[in-house]
C-alpha cells in the first residue's frame, strides 16, 4: 500500500497521482498536480519560484505566465477562498508555502485513528492532526518513561502538557498492548474522588484507594494523570503508592507543578523557540522557529491570508517573543489575525483585551482564554505567593534573587518566606528560572506580568512597591550593595509603568 496525506477534506495519493475530496476524485491537470505535491512534500517550508520550476518543469523553460496559470487552476480545484480555507500562501510573490495541517497515512482509504477500534481497552483523545515543535519532547518522553517508569510534563498553563502526553500514549499503545489510560483530572472539585475516578476509569468495582493499588500489583499498564495540579497532594499520595506496590504500571503525569513523590523524574517542558531579537529576521527564518510557524498555520487555518514581506515576518517574530513561545497564546492571537490584522494584533497585545481574546469551542474551561488559563494557575497560589508576584511585577525581563529579596521585603512578607515563596512561583511555573553561571536568573512572563498588573490592586501594596522603588533610588548605581544592576533598571521602568497604571487613574 503506498503512502497517501491527508489535508482538510482532502486525500493525496503522490505515487498514483491521484487527488480525492471527501473519497470522490478532483479534476486536476498533470502540472497542478506536481506542484501539489511538491508543495505537500515541505509543510510549512518556503518554497521559492526558482526551486518549485526545478521541481516541477525540470530541464525546461517555463515563463512567468504558465506558472501563475498553474497554480491559480490548482487553487480552484482546492477551493481556496471558500468559507476561508487557505493552504498554499504566497509569500512576497516570490516563493509559496503549503500552509494547512496534513496528516500521513498508508493507503487511499485509510481507516480513522481510533485507538479505541484496535485497543477496545485504551482511552486516549485523537491526535493533533500536526503537533509543532514537540515532535523531539515526545520521543524523549517515551524513551523516559519506559526506562523510569514515572515522569511528570511540568510547565507553565498552555505550553501543551496534554498536546504531549496525549502523543506520548499513542507512541506507546504498541508497547503497552493497548493498556493505556488517559485519566483527566481536570474537572475535578473535590481531592477525594482522584482515586476513585481512576478506579472508575479502569471498571473496578470497588474504588477504594486499596483495592485500586491491589488490582494494578501485577498489571502492565501506562497511567496517564491529566492536569493533577489542582488536586495535588491526592494525585502525589496515589501516584506514590502506585509507583511502590505495581512494579509493572508506567505513569506518566501533566502538572504546573512536579508532584514531588519517590520515582518522580520530571520533564520541564519548555515554550516554543521564538526568533531571537539580534537575528536579521526574513520570511524564511520564521519558518525555522517552531513558534513562528506555528503562528502561521493557526493564522492561515483562520481564514488569514498572509501574503508576507521581511518586516511582516519581523511582526510576526516579535508577536511571538512578546507570547514567550507559549502555545496556547499564540495560537489565541493567530485567530485574531483575520477579523483585525496582523498590525492590530500586535498593538493589542499589552491590554486587557487580549487575555480575553476566546479560543476553540471545545478547548477546556481553564483554557478557552488566557485569563481563564491564568486566573487557573494563581488560584492555586497561596496568599503569601501571590503578594510576592504581585511585588516581583514591578521587574521587566530577568532579574537576581538578590533584587527580588530588596523589591519584596517590606513588612508583607518576611525574608525567611521569601525564598519559599518564589520556590513556589518557580516550581508552579509563574516565574521562570534559568542559570547564569554560578547564579540563577528570574523572570516574569510577558502574560503572566500583564495579568498581575491587572489585578486589582490596593492602596496598601501600592504603597509597598512605592517603597520598593524609593529603594532603588537611593541605592542607585554602584554603590556596592549585593542589588543586581540591571535589576534596578529593570525594576525602574516596571515601577514607571506601575505608577502611571494606578496613582494616575
Amino acid at each position: 500500500m503506498s503512502e497517501t496525506i491527508a489535508f482538510g477534506p482532502f486525500t493525496l495519493a503522490p505515487r498514483e497521482r491521484l487527488l480525492l475530496r471527501l473519497g470522490a476524485p478532483v479534476a486536476l491537470g498533470a502540472r497542478a498536480f506536481d506542484i501539489l505535491a511538491a508543495l505537500v512534500a515541505r509543510p510549512n517550508e518556503v518554497v521559492s519560484k526558482v526551486d518549485l520550476l526545478g521541481l516541477v518543469w525540470p530541464d525546461v523553460t517555463v515563463d512567468e505566465g504558465s506558472r501563475r496559470f498553474h497554480i491559480a487552476n490548482l487553487r480552484k480545484a482546492l477551493g481556496e477562498g471558500r468559507e476561508g480555507t487557505r493552504y498554499i500562501a504566497t509569500l512576497t510573490r516570490r516563493s509559496y508555502c503549503f500552509v494547512a495541517p496534513i496528516s500521513e497515512t498508508l493507503g487511499l482509504h485509510p481507516a480513522p485513528l481510533e485507538v479505541a477500534a484496535t485497543y477496545p481497552l485504551a482511552n486516549l483523545p485523537g491526535l493533533l492532526a500536526r503537533m509543532i515543535g514537540r515532535t523531539d519532547d515526545a520521543a524523549a518522553l517515551s524513551a523516559q518513561l519506559l526506562s523510569s517508569r514515572f515522569v511528570t510534563i511540568s510547565g507553565t498553563g498552555g505550553v501543551g502538557k496534554t498536546t504531549v502526553a496525549v502523543a506520548v500514549g499513542h507512541d506507546l499503545i504498541e508497547a503497552f498492548a493497548g493498556a493505556v489510560h488517559f485519566v483527566d483530572l481536570g474537572a475535578l472539585n473535590d481531592p477525594a474522588l482522584v482515586a476513585t475516578t481512576v478506579a472508575s476509569m479502569l471498571g473496578l468495582s470497588s474504588q477504594s484507594d486499596g483495592a485500586l493499588v491491589a488490582y494494578l500489583a501485577d498489571k502492565r499498564v501506562l497511567l496517564i494523570f491529566d492536569t493533577c495540579e489542582h488536586v495535588i497532594e491526592a494525585v502525589a499520595d496515589l501516584a506514590a503508592r502506585i509507583f511502590s506496590a505495581a512494579p509493572r504500571v508506567h505513569i506518566l503525569a501533566t502538572s504546573r507543578e512536579p508532584l514531588k513523590v519517590e520515582g518522580e523524574h520530571v520533564h520541564k517542558l519548555r515554550p516554543l523557540a521564538c526568533p531571537p531579537e539580534d537575528l536579521d529576521i526574513t520570511v524564511a527564518v520564521i519558518q525555522a522557529f517552531p513558534a513562528t510557524r506555528l503562528f502561521l498555520e493557526r493564522a492561515a487555518a483562520g481564514g488569514a491570508l498572509l501574503d508576507l514581506d521581511d518586516i511582516e515576518a519581523a511582526t510576526v517574530a516579535s508577536i511571538c517573543r512578546k507570547l514567550d513561545g507559549v502555545p496556547l497564546a499564540i495560537e489565541l492571537a493567530a485567530g485574531r489575525v483575520e477579523s483585525i490584522g496582523l498590525q492590530k494584533t500586535t498593538a493589542l497585545l499589552d491590554e486587557r483585551l487580549a487575555l480575553l481574546w476566546p479560543g476553540q469551542r471545545t478547548a477546556p474551561a481553564r483554557q478557552k482564554t488566557l485569563q481563564a488559563t491564568l486566573d487557573w494557575s494563581y488560584g492555586l497560589l497561596s496568599e503569601s505567593e501571590r503578594q510576592v508576584l504581585r511585588r516581583l511585577a514591578i521587574f521587566i525581563g530577568h532579574f537576581s534573587i538578590e533584587a527580588a529579596l530588596e523589591v519584596v521585603a517590606g513588612g508583607i512578607v518576611g525574608k525567611e518566606h521569601i525564598f519559599s515563596a518564589i520556590d513556589g512561583l518557580v516550581a508552579r511555573s509563574m516565574v521562570a528560572a534559568r542559570p547564569a553561571g554560578a547564579t540563577m536568573r528570574y523572570r516574569l512572563l510577558d502574560t503572566t506580568r500583564a495579568y498581575v498588573l491587572q489585578a486589582d490592586t490596593d492602596e496598601a501594596a501600592l504603597e509597598g512597591l512605592a517603597a520598593a522603588f524609593n529603594f532603588i533610588g537611593a541605592v542607585g548605581y554602584g554603590s556596592g550593595k549585593p542589588f543586581d544592576k540591571s535589576g534596578c533598571a529593570e525594576a525602574s521602568t516596571g515601577w514607571n509603568q506601575i505608577k502611571q497604571k494606578y496613582l494616575n487613574r
